[in-house]
């Protein structure tokens, strides 16, 4: 007999301390006492902004006025299958009260959680909500180029900057000296409390140097058809360019994807941008955090927020 399955919108409550919001089911419910996300189901005829508006209005009091879609994920309980429309809650009228009498407590997701235990489903969202939410890819090429390149990696990671991809597929030097470039820009992010990652484009015996892989589309479907279901020691960020290699990606169980390209670039200049509604559409498939990537920018980063992404991966546009 198949289980139910249940479509829920979950709100990630954010103050702009960047805190989060988790109730306690109270006693009376299933997994009473489990901490959680606030939401509930989606009825009949409910796009999910309005159940999750609905949903929280009846149980914290507030009206959402800034709601960003993010991350759609299925999880299955011992007594039915639960879709999460997981989306982030940015602004909000009235203060959050417990009207269903469950506790509440704000929490900073970069830390230890201190209430628990967590239901099973809210825990990835707490991890995913630790990725940084911009991705600067290298785009160095010549000697020439690697100075530029590193005052400008300097410049963001004082700002901000917390996650890079060493990416030099077309270098046109000396492979010793790349391996050595690569070498000072993870020793300038792990200086910055930044996280770099190599892409699978560069030798297999440099990838221990970084804190995690990101694969290209071709290398992750060869992972794949190998039959691998784990990734390297770190992060996992997979490039995708249609849903079948989304799909390879969650089989590999990526950390987050790479989905492009969204606007026009002149390094794609002769393929088609796939556009900010086909970006949306494809994203709620991955089941994780997804970067745009193609003509991304600080200027875009919104727009992207809006449409489903978790934040933007840049090679030229600044992206803080």
């Amino acid at each position: 007999m198949s289980k139910p399955y249940i479509r829920v919108a979950a709100g990630l409550i954010l103050d702009e301390r960047g805190h989060l919001l988790l109730g306690q089911r109270p006693a009376g419910k299933p997994w009473a006492g489990w901490w959680e996300l606030p939401g509930g189901k989606i009825e009949a005829g409910e796009s999910i902004k309005q159940a999750l508006v609905r949903e929280l209005h009846e149980e914290l009091g507030i009206r959402a006025t800034q709601i960003y879609p993010w991350v759609t994920h299925i999880h299955e309980y011992p007594k039915n299958i639960v879709e999460l429309a997981f989306c982030q809650v940015t602004a909000w009228e009235g203060t959050p009260q417990g009207l269903e009498n469950q506790d509440l407590a704000w929490v900073d997701p970069q830390d230890p959680i201190d209430v628990g235990p967590l239901l099973p489903a809210t825990e990835p969202p707490l991890r995913w909500l630790q990725l940084p939410t911009r991705y600067l890819i290298s785009h160095i090429v010549t000697p020439e180029g690697v100075q530029p390149f590193m005052v400008r990696l300097k410049a963001a990671l004082t700002t901000g900057l917390r996650l890079v991809q060493f990416r030099e597929p077309n270098w046109t030097g000396a492979p010793d000296a790349l391996y050595e470039i690569f070498r000072d820009i993870v020793a300038l992010c792990h200086g910055h409390g930044a996280q770099c990652l190599i892409n699978s484009a560069h030798p297999a015996t440099w990838w221990a140097q970084a804190d995690g892989v990101h694969l290209r589309a071709v290398d992750a479907q060869r992972l794949a058809a190998k039959g691998a279901r784990q990734h390297p020691n770190g992060l996992l960020g997979v490039s995708a360019h249609n849903p079948e290699e989304i799909q390879v990606a969650r089989t590999l169980n990526a950390d987050f994807i790479v989905l492009g390209h969204v606007l026009d670039t002149p390094s794609h200049a002769e393929d088609a941008a796939i556009g900010w509604d086909q970006f949306e559409q494809w994203a709620a498939l991955a089941g994780r955090p997804v970067f745009a990537l193609g003509g991304q920018s600080v200027d875009t980063a919104q727009t992207a927020r809006q449409h489903g992404a978790h934040g933007i991966a840049a090679i030229r546009g600044p992206i803080l």
